[in-house]
Parts: structure tokens; sequence; C-alpha cells
């Protein structure tokens, strides 16, 4: 496959995984659904999906976008232009991309979530595919709807999303995103189960 490719689907994302990743970070306080349960006497959510957890990761993962519009600007006018680096429209057209991109990740994991409690699932237990994917299919979702809002509105002349998402991104996206998702969390225990036995010698 084409390395370009790969280049350009990581690109688009990384304000998708900054934000996902800020969202636990920087969570906690009041939960989204404010304790309440559902007819089935589960709750909501449950209090790992915050509003402090929600916004901030959506601020934050808005002002990496920021940067990584300055910065494929830069490239893009560079010996490396080849790798057509989005810019998210520029500004200031990428604040409505990026906030599709990074509250669309976030609500992704929300809707999940509420699912996830349905099927009787607690926080923390494992749901293998929706729990890897859902922030991404939540990103691409929100940001083809906010892209074609654009264009049909007449704000932009073209379709941001399909300009450039492609079927090829997306299918990178959703064989690497798991394996990335499961080797960080692999990763995340061991160091957790090592300080906890360096802890107690």
């Amino acid at each position: 496959m084409d390395t370009t490719l790969i280049i350009q689907a990581f690109w688009l994302v990384i304000p998708v995984y900054i934000a996902n990743a800020s969202a636990v970070i920087f969570g906690g306080g009041a939960p989204i659904d404010f304790h309440k349960t559902y007819r089935d006497e589960h709750r909501l959510l449950g209090d790992g999906k915050t509003w402090r957890g929600l916004i901030s990761g959506t601020f934050i993962g808005m002002t990496a976008g920021f940067g990584l519009s300055v910065a494929g600007s830069l490239v893009n006018n560079s010996d490396y232009g080849y790798l057509h680096l989005t810019t998210y429209l520029g500004f200031p057209l990428m604040i409505p991309i990026l906030l599709s991109l990074c509250a669309g990740a976030l609500l992704g994991d929300i809707i999940e979530s509420f699912f996830k409690r349905r099927i009787g699932k607690k926080r923390g237990d494992d749901w293998f595919g929706f729990d890897q994917l859902d922030f991404i299919v939540g990103a691409l979702i929100f940001s083809f709807l906010m892209s074609t809002l654009l264009n049909v509105s007449g704000i932009v002349a073209t379709n941001w999303f399909f300009d450039t998402v492609s079927i090829w991104h997306i299918l990178i996206l959703i064989i690497a995103t798991p394996i990335i998702h499961i080797t960080a969390n692999f990763i995340n225990n061991r160091i957790k189960t090592t300080h906890v036995k360096t802890y107690k010698t």
C-alpha cells in the first residue's frame, strides 16, 4: 500500500486521537448522564463520560488540529508537497471541521457507551471492535455531516470530506486503530502492574 496514503490517514485523525486521549486524562467531575438510569435500571452512560472530558477533549484536540493546519500548509509548500496533507480547509473553516472531528469522536464514544450499558457491560468491560473504533466512526460521520452542511449551504464550493477522505484512508484507520488501541492498553496495564509491584516491594 502507498505510504503516502498511510501518512495522510493518520495526519487526518491526529486531532481525533488526541481528543480521545485527552477526554480520559482530563475527565472527571459531573457525568453527562447526571447519574440517571434507563428503563433497564442501568446507568445511561456511566461515570466515565463526563462534561469536563467532553469539553476538554474537544478543545485540546482542536488546538492540536490548528497546529497541524499550519504545519500541513508548510509541508505542502515544501519539497514534500506530494504528500498533500490536509489543512482542514485552513482558517477559519478549520474551526467547524475540527470541531466535527474532535467532538464527533467523543460523541461516537458516548453513543457506544449507551449501547454498551444496554447489553449489560460495565465501565471497563471490553466490547471488542466497538471500544476500539467508536471514536473513529464518530469522527468520520460527524465530519462528513459538517462538510456536507458547509458545501450545501454554499460556504465552500466542494465537500471537504470527499476531497480528503478516501475508502483507502478509512480502511487503513479501521485496520490500524484497533491494533494501536490494544497495544496502548497492554503497555498501560504493564506499567500499572510494574508500578504496583515496585510500590509493594
